[in-house]
């Protein structure tokens, strides 16, 4: 007996697949181009290296030319920072939203929601002009307020419709015995909403890690540039130095690859939770 494919099926699977292509190939451009020659770039770009095309000398010129290791170390810890910030605040946030109902819970969801919907560089003039009254200009506590203040709406979102899908019973019988309420959300409640940290903790990092903007507005000094803005350098007006370019991007993009199969498990379960019920 044939299987019965239909038509929408396929059509959904071609989709993927070309999103697929879409994503994952400027990826494979630059690890492939980022081990060949200059000549060999612009002469066969999506060839691999061979004998004759391979070469180090980006990387050589990274190491040698630039403090990427310092920039590597800042954007480090900004990500990691605001990432546990973003969790930390988020989730107690969101417990406090979906668990108690007190006057003014509706208007803090909404404005939460509309912290999704307006982009936050559109206050960049405000934003700069007060890290400038707090003295935080070249500082990575700047980068790291703004990113919390970014990642906060839709971490908030997440967890808090997790927390609704855990049953009332567990926080119910937990009280009878006697737990304190902060026992409660740190040993019942995290624990259950792992993959929606997961889910949370990829959506942040990835924008945090990869911004050029706000490195570039708030801590564009000498010692407190992150990965994006320290590969600007070998960026010129009329050479650039593409060996270099890619060589960098390349080291930027690992570790967030890294991270991202490992915790692709959990972010897989914190999409599809909730779908069946």
């Amino acid at each position: 007996m044939r299987p019965n494919i239909r038509p929408g099926r396929i059509a959904v699977h071609i989709a993927l697949v070309l999103y697929t292509i879409l994503a994952i190939g400027p990826i494979a451009l630059i690890l492939i181009n980022a081990f060949k020659t200059r000549r060999a770039i612009f002469s066969d770009p999506l060839g691999f290296p061979d004998a004759r095309t391979f070469t180090t000398i980006g990387f050589d010129q990274v190491f040698t030319k630039s403090d990427f290791g310092l920039y590597f170390v800042n954007s480090l810890t900004v990500t990691v920072v605001s990432l546990g910030l973003i969790i930390l605040i988020g989730a107690m946030a969101a417990w406090a939203l979906t668990e108690y109902r007190f006057r003014g819970n509706t208007i803090i969801a909404l404005y939460m929601a509309i912290g999704i919907m307006v982009p936050i560089r559109l206050g960049s003039v405000s934003i700069l002009r007060m890290m400038v009254e707090l003295n935080l200009v070249n500082t990575l506590t700047a980068l790291v307020l703004v990113y919390v203040a970014q990642g906060l709406p839709l971490a908030i979102l997440i967890l808090g419709e997790f927390i609704q899908q855990i049953p009332r019973d567990l926080r119910d019988a937990a009280r009878c015995d006697g737990v304190s309420e902060y026992r409660i959300f740190a040993s019942i409640i995290l624990p259950l909403i792992t993959p929606a940290i997961a889910t949370v903790a990829v959506f942040t990092m990835v924008p945090i890690w990869n911004d050029l903007w706000f490195p570039l507005i708030l801590a564009p000094g000498d010692g407190k540039q992150t990965v994006t803005l320290g590969v600007q350098q070998f960026i010129g007006q009329y050479v650039t130095d593409w060996n270099a370019v890619l060589a960098s991007l390349t080291l930027a993009i690992a570790p967030i690859l890294v991270l991202y199969l490992l915790f692709s498990r959990y972010l897989v379960r914190g999409l599809t939770a909730g779908a069946v019920k």
